[in-house]
């Protein structure tokens, strides 16, 4: 199996197409990050508005690295599905249009072991791109931004990590977010046994994790407590919880803790179930598929 990875990942880095997606996440990081740098107060006063009418607020503070990692967070995020899926789409339908599927399942190896072999290099893809994400975003905000306590603004309620108690959340959510984005990639390596061409899976792949997370926003009573909870989308921004504090008395965050730490391990676990169903369903297709390419 070692063996197997070590040629998978090869031919993945290998590409060029495939460092295109190291190269856009570094110019999207470093446009926010300049744009921040610039012109920061006024995103801060527009986010806060309705403070900043009744209290003093100190910008210089509030926009420091943390903050600013958490800003690039929640807008790349969105996007990197896009970037997972141009590699694991190309997974099995690449082979089939480069015509060496057939040649690939004449080898003295089993075809679960191929696939297992072409998935884990896909999921070792996306961790080493959300790596490249975190020293970016994470790194280089801490060094052109500085660090202070954390402001995390939801509803309309703020709250305030102390510097020494951010750091591990920022590796937690990195670690949700690799499990988020290797279930877009089993999606995609999924969709990809059902092609010979890879456009085919990357912009299905693309086409559904856009429709189900406009879904996963729509707020109806009913559907609330039946689809929405069970669609993937509704998920993988979960990562955002490891910065939601446990309050005490006086209404001060908790350091070390998490207020909602059962949601975010049922988000995780609705993750990975589907991570095992798109592999297991793609291994059971290519088992039984014929290979005429």
């Amino acid at each position: 199996m070692w063996k197997l990875l070590k040629i998978e990942l090869f031919k993945i880095f290998k590409r060029p197409r495939t460092y295109i997606s190291f190269g856009a996440i570094a110019a999207m990081i470093l446009i926010i990050q300049l744009g921040l740098k610039f012109d920061g107060k006024s995103y801060l006063q527009l986010l806060m508005s309705g403070i900043s009418d009744s209290f003093y607020v100190p910008y210089d503070m509030i926009l420091n690295g943390y903050l600013v990692a958490f800003v690039i967070l929640n807008t790349l995020l969105i996007q990197v599905p896009l970037l997972i899926a141009l590699v694991a789409g190309d997974a099995v339908a690449g082979e089939a249009n480069m015509g060496t599927l057939r040649l690939l399942v004449t080898k003295p190896v089993s075809r679960t072991e191929l696939m297992l072999a072409k998935f884990f290099a896909s999921v070792v893809y996306t961790v080493l791109l959300l790596i490249w994400m975190a020293l970016l975003a994470l790194c280089l905000s801490m060094l052109f931004f500085g660090t202070n306590d954390m402001l995390v603004v939801r509803n309309d309620v703020m709250e305030q990590i102390s510097r020494n108690d951010v750091l591990w959340r920022y590796i937690a959510a990195f670690g949700y977010a690799s499990v988020a984005l290797s279930t877009v990639a089993a999606l995609a390596f999924f969709l990809s046994v059902f092609a010979e061409n890879s456009i085919g899976p990357i912009v299905s792949t693309i086409s559904i994790v856009v429709v189900l997370t406009i879904l996963s926003e729509m707020k109806i009573p009913l559907y609330d407590d039946t689809v929405k909870p069970y669609l993937f989308t509704s998920h993988m921004l979960a990562w955002k919880g490891f910065f939601y504090s446990k309050a005490n008395g006086n209404g001060q965050a908790i350091a070390g803790s998490v207020e909602n730490m059962p949601a975010i391990l049922r988000s995780l676990g609705v993750l990975l179930a589907y991570m095992i169903a798109f592999v297991t369903s793609a291994i059971i297709v290519f088992r039984r598929k014929d290979i005429l390419s």
